[in-house]
């Protein structure tokens, strides 16, 4: 009996102890917050996004916790951007494209078919030249605070076939989402929106001939070269800028030094994305040609011309999609003058 009291009464000091353990663990953050982005685990950006969310809680010295959750894991990539304005999560690292019809001046900011490759022509576009102003409120009217962007390589097709002349494109199923989709079209593909993570299997069951990725990174992370051997060598976009953003409530319960915080680590994170997206790149055109990857012939001045063609008039159709699309690409005519 008295042993039997003995390890009750140690059985009931060591529950207590872990109930303390628990108290103490959640009570250790002042702020706890769901960050969902579009990559799996274990995937090149993956990371750069778990970076995101150590920088956010050493900048506040622990003060906020950030759960991070990827593709799969809770919500769709064409669900992020409904699940930050309902504050069902707190941050995303959406991808515009994905939500066209609920944010078209996203689409202008992702960049147009034609637009600028050079990193300080974006930063000075978005931090001095007005866009940064106009997309604080077109966000803004959706219930989010748009925080630091950051830039991402070229996009380019990745194809079952080899595409030898720009003729090659009519018919084929295309995952190409916003105005990447559009640019296609007007090369009389037909284009398909999908989620990253449905890719490979789309390309491997012949539901889709090609795709787009946001860069060759997400081709190489998603072995997208075992099912579609050839990229097409202009790219749509030479580059991409996307947005990491806020619930505008979660954000307006954060005291001004964790949200000077939570900016500063964007701000790392915009940085890091450049630096290692750059250097990825290279690494992963040369990991896709050892398995296979083999690069469509040299295009024609004619296939350039008609390429060219394909995105002139993209910049006009956006222009008239809302007051905050407009603004943005009267910005870049003057700017491109």
């Amino acid at each position: 009996m008295f042993n039997m009291k003995k390890n009750m009464i140690a059985t009931a000091i060591i529950a207590l102890l872990g109930v303390m353990t628990m108290v103490e663990t959640a009570s250790a953050a002042d702020y706890n917050l769901r960050f969902a982005n579009l990559y799996g685990r274990g995937t090149a950006f993956g990371a750069v996004y778990e970076n995101l969310a150590k920088g956010i809680e050493k900048r506040s010295n622990g003060k906020i916790k950030v759960q991070v959750l990827f593709s799969g894991e809770g919500v769709g990539s064409g669900g992020l951007f409904g699940a930050a304005k309902s504050g069902l999560i707190d941050m995303i690292a959406p991808f515009q494209a994905m939500n066209a019809g609920e944010m078209p001046a996203g689409i202008v900011e992702i960049g147009l078919p034609g637009g600028t490759n050079d990193p300080v022509k974006l930063e000075k576009l978005f931090h001095e030249q007005g866009w940064g102003d106009i997309l604080k409120k077109a966000y803004a009217a959706q219930g989010l605070t748009w925080l630091e962007p950051y830039i991402q390589p070229a996009v380019y097709i990745i194809t079952k076939k080899p595409i030898k002349s720009i003729k090659d494109f009519q018919g084929l199923k295309i995952r190409a989402p916003g105005a990447y989709g559009k640019f296609l079209r007007n090369l009389g593909a037909s284009p398909v929106s999908l989620a990253w993570s449905e890719i490979y299997t789309s390309l491997a069951t012949g539901v889709i001939d090609g795709s787009i990725g946001s860069n060759m990174i997400d081709h190489r992370d998603g072995n997208h070269v075992e099912v579609a051997k050839y990229m097409y060598k202009l790219p749509l976009a030479g580059a991409q800028v996307l947005p990491i953003l806020f619930n505008t409530n979660s954000w307006n319960k954060l005291p001004d030094d964790l949200k000077k915080a939570v900016y500063a680590a964007t701000v790392d994170h915009a940085k890091e994305q450049l630096e290692k997206s750059r250097k990825w790149e290279q690494e992963a055109i040369d990991e896709m040609v050892k398995k296979g990857l083999k690069w469509s012939p040299e295009p024609s001045e004619a296939d350039k011309k008609a390429w060219k063609k394909a995105g002139a008039g993209l910049w006009d159709e956006y222009s008239s999609k809302d007051k905050y699309s407009k603004q943005l690409i009267d910005i870049l005519r003057k700017t491109a003058e």
